[in-house]
């Protein structure tokens, strides 16, 4: 077999393993990474940029190197390559998980549980909930569900598909590193900034297929490709993230709900502007974005098979 097709059909399975399967509990190849990421930023933090970027290139850089060893060992293995390319693929993907939490604030919401809301919260995003209402956290909610079929879907399928293993890996390890290291605080403020600044770099053209995906989908969840396009195009600039910001307003138009607004991180206030022209998203649309983002994410498996199919890996 063509080893094309073999990582085609390893990242077809492990796209099917994360639909069917979800997270594991306990001992996810993801937060193994992370806790050994953590205990290496221990012994290499300063407040430096050209340390975090050693930092940051150590740890995305072993994982690259780590792919493409996988890579090179199963080359002549096609059994080999599609068990590797279909369980790293599950390792990396988020999308089961990140459906389930939407899943369950909506169940919060629709019971009126705002205390149970408030507290779930944090599994989909940091933003302080503490002072947010229903309409507040559905809002938190739908945003951060669009940002991270982005982050947690899209753009670990489509760097699959371009470099196969190293690049399923090496995303990953980039996109962890930005969620550890790569916000604005004090300790971080110099030393997360390559980590930060290379995961816009690795998400800039996910960001934009899952956008474009958004809108194609929208008629699955009772919207219109043209607003989702008109409302990326019109208000994906007044995100202050270059990969945030269209994906959302995509979300939004295609929803036919506002997105946007002030936002509350660690006692540090954001204006988001707005996106979108409807109402504020309600519980019943949450479950609309979880359909939505599993949307996004079919689309992005057919795209990214396609790319895969005509690489070497």
């Amino acid at each position: 077999m063509r080893v094309q097709a073999v990582t085609v059909a390893g990242i077809v399975a492990g796209y099917a393993a994360d639909v069917v399967g979800g997270d594991p509990r306990r001992g996810h190849p993801v937060a193994l990474f992370g806790t050994a990421a953590a205990a290496l930023e221990r012994r290499m933090w300063a407040d430096s940029r050209l340390r975090g970027l050693a930092y940051a290139g150590v740890c995305a850089g072993g994982a690259v190197a780590a792919g493409a060893a996988l890579s090179a060992v199963t080359r002549r293995r096609p059994a080999a390559r599609f068990a590797a390319t279909a369980v790293t693929t599950w390792a990396v993907l988020g999308g089961t998980g990140l459906a389930r939490e939407g899943d369950v604030m909506a169940r919060h919401l629709e019971a009126g549980d705002l205390p149970g809301a408030r507290a779930r919260l944090g599994h989909l995003c940091g933003r302080d909930a503490t002072e947010l209402d229903g309409t507040g956290l559905a809002r938190a909610a739908t945003e951060s569900i669009a940002e991270n079929t982005s982050d947690a879907v899209v753009a670990p399928l489509v760097w699959g598909g371009l470099a196969g293993l190293p690049g399923l890996l090496g995303y990953r390890a980039l996109n962890t590193l930005d969620a550890m290291v790569g916000h604005r605080c004090a300790r971080y403020e110099r030393f997360g900034w390559a980590a930060a600044r290379a995961d816009d770099v690795a998400n800039l053209v996910p960001s934009r297929l899952s956008a474009l995906a958004a809108a194609v989908t929208a008629p699955g969840v009772g919207g219109r490709p043209a607003r989702a396009l008109r409302v990326w195009r019109r208000d994906a600039h007044r995100h202050p993230s270059p990969n945030a910001g269209p994906v959302e307003a995509a979300f939004a138009g295609a929803l036919g709900v506002r997105l946007g607004g002030t936002n509350v991180y660690g006692g540090r206030t954001e204006d988001r502007g707005t996106l979108g022209d409807g109402p504020s998203p309600q519980a019943a649309d949450l479950g609309r974005a979880v359909r939505l983002s599993r949307l996004v994410g079919l689309a992005s498996l057919t795209v990214t098979a396609g790319v895969a199919a005509i690489r070497r890996h």
